[in-house]
């Protein structure tokens, strides 16, 4: 995997296409779930075809010359597996196989084409969480501007770009920009699924962290407990959409000054983080570094500091030492240090 990973980002292959590879490439493109995002129960399957979806890729040259119906389902099963290993905390690596998905897509469809416009949202997300912001935001800029050309105003792809879009702009610390975009897709998914859909639960929480950074974490607060009350409702109870919306009350309660209320929805957020992705996961090292957080408000900053030191050394495995994320773990770390001294 390491092989093709570096190959895709130096000089094009030189193999070309065989028919026992156009025939492995249709195998794995029907046998590899398209869901990966909020489908745990997928992950399974694709951690046994990784490894021949990289294979089978490995013997491609460049996409010209390649018709249409492959160069599809090369694209696909390249941002799947890159989407794939986002989620699985290994951003680094699936970039290039998103980014390889893209020039795919582009040559074949065009641009413009509601295609490219998915392809662009997955790369904006994976540049997200590797802080490259200013990189994030004009590939989910462009990616709204081909779904709306596309589909127009009122489409729930419009809202996934929406919704991305605002999330890099929070990052960004520009929350008033932010605010209108997260809104306006939440709208359009209740206007398209309904108020009591699963889908709108990640709008809810995306905007009552908006809310959070903007201050306001009591408009924040209903909007995270109706998130929640959604993700429990629809999932079962380990679901990581339902850890999400528990960490994300969590810290909303925190911000409120409710550390005794935060505390055991952190611990439950933490506890199904570690279930679905194991200890080394970057969302684990948030969910240690929120509870750290809470344990050190709740005047217990022994309990805190080791939770905050295993945050620490994850994130910094994950990210590096410069990543924003492990740059906040390091500083709670230091105070809870300092409060120790």
């Amino acid at each position: 995997m390491r092989a093709w990973i570096d190959q895709a980002m130096s000089e094009p292959r030189t193999q070309k296409l065989t028919p026992q590879h156009a025939v492995a490439l249709r195998l794995l493109r029907v046998d590899a779930p398209g869901r990966i995002m909020g489908a745990p129960e997928d992950w399974p399957r694709w951690a046994v075809l990784l490894p021949h979806v990289l294979a089978a890729l490995d013997h491609l040259e460049t996409i010209e010359g390649i018709d249409e119906t492959i160069n599809e389902m090369v694209s696909w099963l390249l941002d799947r597996a890159g989407v794939y290993l986002h989620v699985h905390g290994r951003a680094r690596e699936g970039r290039p196989m998103v980014e390889q998905a893209l020039a795919v897509a582009e040559a074949t469809y065009g641009p413009n084409h509601p295609t490219v416009a998915g392809r662009l949202n997955n790369l904006a997300l994976i540049l997200r969480d590797l802080a490259e912001l200013p990189a994030a935001r004009s590939v989910a800029e462009r990616a709204l501007a081909v779904a709306e050309a596309a589909y127009g105003p009122d489409h729930p792809t419009v809202a996934i770009a929406l919704i991305n879009l605002a999330t890099i702009l929070r990052h960004l610390g520009e929350l008033a920009t932010a605010r209108p975009l997260a809104e306006r897709a939440l709208a359009v998914t209740e206007a398209t699924y309904g108020p009591n859909h699963p889908t709108v639960a990640i709008r809810l929480n995306n905007l009552a962290l908006i809310l959070l950074d903007l201050s306001e974490p009591a408009n924040a607060r209903p909007l995270a407990e109706r998130a929640l009350a959604l993700t429990e409702a629809t999932y079962r109870p380990d679901h990581p959409e339902v850890a999400s919306s528990l960490n994300n009350l969590a810290t909303i309660m925190h911000h409120l000054r409710e550390p005794a209320t935060a505390r055991p929805l952190a611990e439950r957020a933490l506890a199904l983080a570690e279930a679905t992705y194991g200890p080394n996961h970057p969302t684990v090292a948030i969910r240690l570094h929120n509870l750290a957080a809470i344990l050190g408000d709740l005047g217990d900053p022994a309990a805190a500091r080791p939770l905050a030191e295993r945050a620490l050394a994850v994130a910094e495995a994950a990210y590096g030492p410069d990543h924003p994320t492990t740059q906040a773990i390091r500083a709670n770390l230091d105070r809870l240090t300092r409060s120790q001294t």
